[in-house]
């Protein structure tokens, strides 16, 4: 997500986004995570990334988890995003195809066993 930080000020949205925040702790309107608060509040005031900033999705459907390729092309951001992680994957040995590419960050090594046995 980029932001142009001035004009999210001038616009009060950490305000609104809190408040949609407070909305759901106190009645579960979505079930999507921290973006839907965004979405609402920013409206149709919104643009794509190109998949070259943000290859999103990794993480597989909500749903299932189901295991996703990388897009063509160059790629900056790696986004796990979705139900599935890359570190339960390892942990559990059963890693998509993908996973690989974030187990040299692992903390705690686990992940980089997994993958040396």
């Amino acid at each position: 997500m980029v932001v142009d930080v001035e004009k999210w000020r001038q616009g009060g949205m950490t305000q609104k986004v809190e408040e949609w925040m407070t909305v759901q702790k106190q009645k579960r309107i979505y079930h999507l995570g921290s973006l839907p608060p965004f979405l609402l509040v920013l409206a149709g005031n919104i643009k794509g990334v190109d998949h070259r900033w943000n290859q999103h999705g990794l993480g597989g459907d909500n749903m299932e988890g189901k295991c996703r390729s990388l897009h063509p092309g160059p790629i900056s951001l790696l986004h796990w995003s979705g139900k599935g992680k890359p570190w339960l994957r390892l942990d559990s040995r059963k890693p998509c195809i993908v996973d690989h590419l974030w187990a040299p960050y692992d903390l705690y090594r686990s992940s980089m066993h997994a993958l040396e046995e």
